[in-house]
């Protein structure tokens, strides 16, 4: 049965004050007449915005992708909460057999969607073939990358996205290879020089992973992979939680990089109380909104995408429809998704309900309407 759901509507470059139309799990319809300027103010509600898409998440809701079980229902059930509407399942540098086993638990929920949950869209390998001396708060299980390796993990599930660091032994091949058969390569934990960072990105890597975080930083002698990311990049995530990166910084990047796309690489902390919590096989504590190791180093985030988007709106003043272009449409181009980030005839019915302070007010997922959502939160 058809619904109409009238308001704001933010579609990929306008502002329409209308209605759009439901048809099962697909938009059928938006009517509206453009705002002039594509002008929102803080007083025009109700809003309806394309649903969240997040490619880097570890947590949620007290679960981490690395637990097996049910672990991913949680997760994308929390984050559906929020305004997530798809993700990426992430997994932690680990032993191989450690990554497979977590693969295997998490590729049943990468072919069926559960109700009340987000769309798992598949894997973002984050390690193991990465940089020891770019860790971060990934454990020390570093390896040099195989493209047979990936390939075989690839088997067990969908990886949609690897994260490398190009100057591993072998790592410019297996971009090319991993490329060539339509994996995503990202760079990141990576101690590469400026010149490794743009060999990387001229065999196929296309984008970074968390930015400015746990990489060679920007020197004006020694450009790093922060360089080449804002000299040559098209593309890169970055955590909009205003802990892990600097506003000034952010600024400079969205700046820099027109497909910016934000991440919330949120742990198991992210929707609960102050307390340790497990990272793959660290324990880490949240405490005053961060969540961090024994030692102080930040550990993922507990940051949602709904919070994500009010502070690229009221911290950072970005136009409504460039943050939402920044939570949504970027991050599916990036997947190769033209029916997903974006409110058009034909698109997946993602959907976001928010009030004049761009708080949830419903989600849908897929057409499904989600309960308990997080209002205000």
């Amino acid at each position: 049965m058809a619904t109409r759901h009238e308001g704001y509507i933010v579609t990929r470059e306008a502002l329409l004050r209308g209605h759009l139309v439901i048809d099962g799990a697909r938009i059928a319809d938006v009517v509206g007449r453009p705002v002039a300027g594509n002008a929102w103010r803080a007083g025009d509600a109700p809003l309806l915005l394309p649903g969240f898409i997040d490619l880097h998440v570890h947590g949620g809701g007290g679960a981490d992708t690395m637990q097996g079980g049910e672990s991913i229902d949680t997760i994308a059930r929390t984050h559906a909460r929020h305004g997530t509407t798809a993700l990426l399942a992430t997994t932690m540098t680990a032993p191989r057999d450690e990554i497979e086993a977590a693969l295997h638990a998490l590729a049943p929920a990468c072919r069926t969607r559960r109700d009340g949950a987000a769309r798992v869209l598949g894997v973002h390998l984050e390690g193991p073939y990465i940089s020891p001396d770019k860790l971060g708060a990934q454990p020390d299980f570093a390896a040099a990358p195989s493209a047979a390796e990936i390939l075989a993990l690839h088997a067990i599930a969908p990886l949609r996205v690897v994260t490398l660091a190009p100057e591993r032994p072998g790592a410019l091949e297996v971009i090319a290879a991993l490329v060539a058969a339509g994996i995503r390569v990202q760079i990141g934990h990576s101690a590469a020089d400026y010149d490794i960072a743009c060999a990387a990105l001229h065999r196929g890597a296309a984008s970074f992973t968390h930015l400015f975080n746990a990489m060679s930083p920007l020197h004006q002698r020694a450009p790093g992979v922060v360089g080449a990311a804002l000299a040559h990049g098209e593309r890169a995530e970055l955590i909009p939680d205003l802990l892990h990166v600097h506003p000034g910084a952010i600024r400079a990047a969205l700046r820099a990089i027109p497909d910016l796309y934000c991440v919330t690489d949120s742990t198991a902390a992210a929707t609960m109380p102050d307390g340790d919590y497990l990272l793959g096989r660290h324990r880490v504590s949240k405490c005053l909104g961060g969540v961090r190791l024994a030692d102080g180093t930040l550990a993922g985030s507990t940051l949602t995408m709904d919070q994500a988007l009010r502070n690229l709106v009221f911290a950072l003043d970005l136009p409504l429809i460039e943050a939402a272009q920044r939570t949504a449409l970027h991050a599916a181009r990036w997947l190769g998704l033209e029916d997903r980030g974006v409110l058009a005839p034909g698109a997946w019915a993602d959907m976001l309900q928010l009030d004049a302070q761009l708080r949830l007010v419903r989600v849908w997922v897929e057409g499904e309407a989600i309960d308990d959502v997080a209002h205000g939160a």
